[in-house]
């Protein structure tokens, strides 16, 4: 293995450990949030991004099945959390969207995930902060275009003359 090999497999790794860390912070953050999987929280916030949308348009954006989604806006909805109605043009299909509660709980997780990435990054500026994000964005487009169609997920859409 080459020199630049060993360099991209540390990268690798180096995600994915971030990933693992990410994760276990969610779990342990979502252990006081009875009745609800981070996951739901996850739908609310795509919600409250793109606006209003019917459960199937939802699912084909977070690429997982319609069962997936429709047990997750279950919790949502019985936690009040989100609104739905019946489509205007198909009574039979739904349109969801975030409620007043919802997003007033977003809120309230997004300071928390926040705080949570501020006592992190300790004492980063927001000039090596932009330049992670903007290096990760790079390579996360290089992963989409690798992977194809199929590797854009939640609501990226492929850039033109791609």
């Amino acid at each position: 293995m080459s020199p630049a090999d060993d360099v991209r497999l540390e990268l690798l790794r180096e995600l994915k450990a971030s990933a693992q860390l990410q994760h276990l912070w969610i779990m342990q953050a979502w252990q006081n949030e009875p009745g609800l999987h981070p996951a739901s929280a996850m739908l609310l916030s795509d919600l409250a991004k793109h606006g209003e949308a019917r459960p199937s348009e939802v699912a084909k954006r977070r690429l997982v099945d319609l069962s997936v989604i429709s047990r997750q806006i279950a919790q949502l909805q019985a936690a009040g959390l989100i609104q739905r109605r019946p489509a205007p043009e198909d009574g039979r299909a739904s349109l969801i969207s975030v409620s007043e509660a919802g997003l007033a709980q977003l809120e309230l997780w997004r300071k928390k995930y926040l705080e949570f990435f501020e006592t992190a990054l300790g004492g980063w500026d927001e000039v090596r902060i932009e330049g992670l994000t903007s290096q990760l964005a790079e390579l996360n487009e290089g992963l989409r275009a690798t992977l194809g169609p199929s590797g854009y997920c939640a609501g990226q859409a492929p850039h033109a003359g791609k």
